[in-house]
């Protein structure tokens, strides 16, 4: 009877527009108005800019970021798909360790692997020093060696540290994959691998291919290392180097096109992923023992993108920082870790508070409205931060304006000029993180639960502190573990936005390397590194639990 009752309590109640709905619905309007500010500067004057920009240079950072796009996809698809399979479907000496070391390089940036890569494969790094040595060639004209600072490169770069969005998708989709599949392969001859495997997790492929492709034009670092001019730091050039807002936001509008490609392509990779099953009814895919030459080709398989992802950028950081070349600036960097860290601190906890407060006002207290209007809040991930940058400096404009006239002193600043606008802007960005984490955690609570502790006498607010908030403690303190690691890494947006006395070991990172001082850059990037490390062990806990 009382569950009969609950049931009928939580149909036939109303949804009504209380403190609750409404404090959610200006947060949500707050969070998607620097996008939205970013489209109408669009729509101004460039001053006869964008068309010299359209005769000169877009059409090369268009061609750039295609070909960015298309190499970096190949190479993390070629990575991420083998090494899924083979930690899947065989057993090899390793596997056990391989199966959370590739998801290593996911803790590095791909700027950090761009400066190591630099003093890695360059004329007078230790690769060609040691080809010279053993060959006996005396000039750069004896040999032929590739240029790391290059279009090539950068692909090598991203691939080698993207890859794990494609494997963890993929190995899931491997592991979900009924048993009884494979053995009606092997009955009527088939490929495994080709015929059942590939097809049936190319959704998975596809919605990771869509992630690595998202991060690949918002990239800024890496491109602007290496020299290669895409969209993004177009947007740069066109903002710092020609001072004209309106057209880095019409360039900017170009870049949003891909990614809005890059989302439908996600959308309708997770709408056709219907061939799992996750009863316990359904045999499992156990791995094939291998012998001789097919472990070896395993553990090969494995090894060639950690090494291009980890090992190699990891044991150059080391490298500097053990020689004592690094040293010198410690007390400088332990200033920029204090103010880093806490920044990156006070941006988590804003972005779970805020994303609590969404997701619990649009579960239990909103309509249909508030929801749509939670999932567009989350959007600004999906904008590269170099785009978004010029709509939160925008719209904080704006907001600075407002508050100048309630005060009146024209003087005034509540944002521009400090850490505010900073946080504001990590605030747009990280916010689907927040956001997802715990709606995933809202998700997995009993329909009823809110229901049986109103009629147990507590309010609205008694029920979400005695009941629905300790049950999503873990889905909110992981979403804030992930959001403080993406603020620490975070660069072009800080770049932009940051005050002048302010660094992070980001930006502070990137000074360094660009200078090409990359032993005073070390340490900073390896800590960075080491605290990348954290969401790679979440991750890794949650694939061990799809398994």
């Amino acid at each position: 009877m009382v569950a009969t009752f609950l049931s009928s309590w939580a149909h036939v109640r109303r949804r009504r527009s209380d403190g609750w709905s409404i404090g959610a619905l200006v947060l949500c309007f707050l969070l998607v108005g620097p996008v939205l500010a970013l489209v109408l500067t669009a729509t101004g004057s460039s001053d006869g800019l964008w068309g010299h920009l359209l005769d000169t240079v877009l059409f090369r950072y268009i061609g750039n970021t295609l070909g960015l796009m298309l190499g970096v996809g190949i190479l993390a698809c070629f990575f991420g798909v083998t090494t899924a399979w083979v930690v899947t479907r065989y057993e090899f000496p390793g596997r056990m360790v391989f199966e959370w070391m590739l998801l290593l390089p996911a803790a590095i940036p791909a700027y950090i692997v761009a400066y190591t890569y630099t003093d890695f494969f360059e004329y007078a790094g230790p690769v060609q020093s040691q080809l010279r040595m053993m060959f006996g060639w005396a000039r750069p004209s004896d040999y032929w060696f590739p240029e790391i600072r290059s279009l090539g490169g950068a692909i090598l770069v991203m691939a080698s540290v993207l890859y794990p969005y494609i494997y963890m998708v993929t190995r899931i989709a491997f592991r979900l994959t009924p048993a009884s599949l494979f053995e009606i392969a092997l009955v009527h001859r088939k490929s495994q691998f080709r015929d059942v495997g590939l097809p049936l997790a190319r959704p998975a492929i596809a919605a990771g291919l869509a992630l690595v492709l998202m991060e690949v034009v918002s990239d800024f670092g890496t491109v602007e290392y290496f020299a290669v001019e895409t969209l993004t730091l177009g947007i740069f050039n066109v903002w710092l180097g020609m001072n004209n807002i309106v057209a880095a936001a019409q360039i900017s509008l170009v870049g949003f096109v891909f990614i809005l490609s890059l989302l439908g392509l996600e959308l309708y990779a997770r709408s056709r992923q219907r061939f799992s099953s996750t009863t316990s009814k359904t045999n499992k895919l156990q791995p094939l023992m291998l012998r001789g030459r097919g472990q070896a080709l395993c553990v090969v398989i494995c090894c060639l993108p950690l090494v291009f992802g980890f090992f190699i950028p990891v044991g150059v950081l080391l490298k500097f920082v053990l020689t004592g070349q690094a040293g010198a600036n410690l007390v400088a960097v332990a200033g920029v870790v204090t103010g880093s860290v806490s920044v990156a601190i006070l941006a988590a906890l804003l972005v779970m508070v805020i994303s609590t407060l969404i997701v619990l006002a649009a579960t239990y207290r909103g309509g249909e409205m508030l929801r749509r209007m939670a999932m567009l809040a989350s959007t600004g991930y999906a904008v590269p931060g170099t785009m978004l940058a010029i709509g939160v400096l925008i719209f904080a404009g704006a907001i600075d304006r407002i508050y100048a006239g309630l005060v009146g002193d024209s003087r005034a600043s509540l944002l521009l000029g400090g850490l505010g606008i900073l946080i504001v802007a990590y605030l747009v960005r990280f916010q689907a993180v927040g956001y997802g984490a715990v709606l995933s955690g809202i998700r997995r609570l009993p329909d009823n639960m809110m229901g049986a502790s109103r009629v147990l006498g507590n309010g609205f607010a008694g029920s979400l502190q005695r009941v629905i908030l300790p049950l999503l403690r873990g889905s909110i303190m992981a979403g804030g573990l992930l959001v403080f690691v993406d603020v620490l890494k975070e660069l072009p947006m800080t770049l932009l936005l940051r005050p002048f006395d302010f660094e992070t070991l980001a930006t502070y990172t990137y000074q360094f390397a660009k200078d090409e001082m990359l032993e005073e850059a070390a340490f900073p990037a390896l800590m960075i590194v080491i605290s990348g490390l954290l969401p790679v062990i979440l991750m890794n806990h949650m694939l061990r639990r799809t398994d």
